[in-house]
């Protein structure tokens, strides 16, 4: 049976003055997948998660989640229907622990404190944080901080976890490190999607792949299809690049 929609967007758009970050999109997550956007930078991929989680209203468009009308709602009252994203720039609450900070997110649904913890302590070993609850969320590194922003969104118990380039910063052992970090949350029911600029993530994790340019969809498909079409290239690596490409691989099989 195929995977019930959870998350649709309908023509969504948004402008800024006379900059129109997003225009006219529409696309379909569904429930227990893992899927990712890309686009090159300033294609208005943090605009439409934003848009998505209620931080910013389109101006056009509907977005709903699990057949309910969410367009423009505050992203508190999406958070407690199951939908959690998590941000580029990592802020964790510095003077708190790591466990105190998970605890945050674990109070959406937990008001005991206690019960806020230990639901804590669990998410913390999901993501490999386990030896470092007890630690200051200022001694963390950047790979740590990461995880402990994947860590507070998860403790929310989302149905949709919104990764805001949770890979962006890291080294290629980090990356490595945390693929199947990610791989595991999906595996673990929650649907998952990513804005992602490592390609090498894209490939191993995604399913389905949008692709946004200029605040528009340009492309879908698998990685490999997407990596491989030709207006993913020119939006990427500038126009003319697709026919340069193509000239030298004829040449070189000649």
């Amino acid at each position: 049976m195929a995977n019930k929609e959870l998350l649709a967007l309908t023509g969504v758009g948004k402008s800024f003055g006379g900059l129109k970050a997003v225009q006219n999109v529409s696309l379909t997550v569904r429930e227990g997948t893992l899927t990712a956007l890309i686009g090159p930078n300033g294609a208005g991929k943090t605009t439409l998660f934003a848009l998505m989680s209620g931080f910013v209203r389109p101006d056009t468009g509907s977005v709903h989640l699990a057949g309910q009308d969410i367009t423009g709602q505050a992203p508190h009252l999406n958070a407690r229907l199951g939908m959690a994203r998590t941000f580029q720039i990592v802020q964790p609450f510095a003077a708190q622990t790591v466990r105190e900070n998970i605890a945050v997110g674990a109070h959406l649904h937990e008001p005991r404190r206690a019960a806020a913890l230990a639901l804590a302590t669990e998410v913390a070993a999901r993501v490999g944080l386990a030896a470092q609850l007890d630690k200051p969320a200022s001694d963390l590194t950047v790979a740590g901080r990461k995880r402990l922003e994947l860590a507070r969104a998860l403790a929310t118990r989302p149905r949709l976890l919104l990764l805001d380039e949770v890979l962006a910063g890291l080294n290629p052992q980090e990356i490595a490190e945390m693929i199947p970090v990610v791989r595991g949350i999906a595996q673990g029911g929650v649907t998952v999607l990513m804005i992602e600029h490592v390609m090498q993530a894209v490939m191993n994790l995604a399913e389905h792949v949008w692709v946004l340019a200029q605040g528009q969809l340009i492309a879908e498909g698998s990685p490999a299809a997407v990596t491989s079409d030709e207006r993913v290239i020119e939006a990427y690596l500038g126009h003319g690049t697709a026919a340069r490409l193509r000239a030298a691989a004829a040449k070189e099989a000649a």
